[in-house]
């Protein structure tokens, strides 16, 4: 008799999230999840979803919603329409060699703005009001303003993603994000997990820099973003949220 081996924890990393680590996130309805819209676009659809899930996907988003899948490619029922689809990498770092960083300080609520201001201009990704309350964010300051961060995003139980990696144009070519990647991921082996992460593809000085760190390709893959239809049918579900 033979069994089928369990899915790896990154293979849906916005359900292996949002069903572990961050199910305290976790705004759900059946058995699909999403994170709350301040905090992260992400969402937890499970891979044989079939009608029922993308009707309460639907009724979380509300008429209209956009939403964003983490990693994973499967296709829209009627009604759904594509926003955005972006060729990506997943890689993972269990041979990177982290190591904390003195200059780098930690990021709260307190930095939001700042943080705010610095993605809006690098762009390096999905960052909102809250996202800094999934996890770590370490920046680094030049003459007290914020030049450099990155931090934890998805959290699939025994691995951590770094995301968020940006430089200011004004400093780039120093190895701040270098630095910081490194710090983020010594964080990450000290609770004894294992730092991944995921890019565009089209950004080969990024994946040539993680590689040059020790992070390998594991799969290529696919970013999508989702508008749910303009009228949500009727779904038998009542919607719950977690923490």
């Amino acid at each position: 008799m033979t069994t089928t081996p369990a899915p790896h924890p990154l293979d849906n990393p916005g359900h292996s999230s949002l069903n572990g680590p961050h199910a305290h996130f976790a705004e759900r309805r059946g058995r699909v999840a999403r994170y709350p819209v301040d905090v992260s676009p992400w969402l937890a659809l499970p891979d044989d979803a079939g009608p029922e899930d993308w009707a309460d996907l639907a009724a979380l988003a509300g008429p209209g919603g956009e939403l964003a899948l983490a990693a994973i490619d499967p296709a829209l029922p009627p009604g759904w329409e594509a926003t955005f689809s972006i060729p990506g990498v997943q890689m993972t770092g269990e041979a990177v060699q982290s190591a904390h960083d003195e200059e780098a300080v930690r990021l709260g609520p307190a930095d939001v703005p700042e943080m705010l201001d610095l993605v809006a201009r690098t762009r390096p990704g999905p960052f909102l009001d809250r996202t800094h309350e999934l996890g770590t964010y370490l920046g680094i300051r030049r003459e007290g303003v914020l030049v450099a961060m990155a931090g934890e995003r998805l959290h699939p139980p025994g691995w951590t993603e770094i995301s968020a990696v940006c430089t200011d144009p004004a400093h780039r070519g120093q190895g701040l994000a270098r630095r910081l990647v490194d710090a983020v991921a010594a964080g990450i082996r000290d609770r004894g997990e294992i730092p991944c992460l995921h890019g565009s593809a089209s950004n080969t000085g990024a994946i040539r820099l993680y590689e040059q760190m020790g992070f390998v390709l594991r799969r290529t893959t696919v970013f999508r973003g989702v508008r749910a239809p303009a009228t949500v049918p009727g779904a038998t579900r009542t919607p719950t949220t977690t923490g």
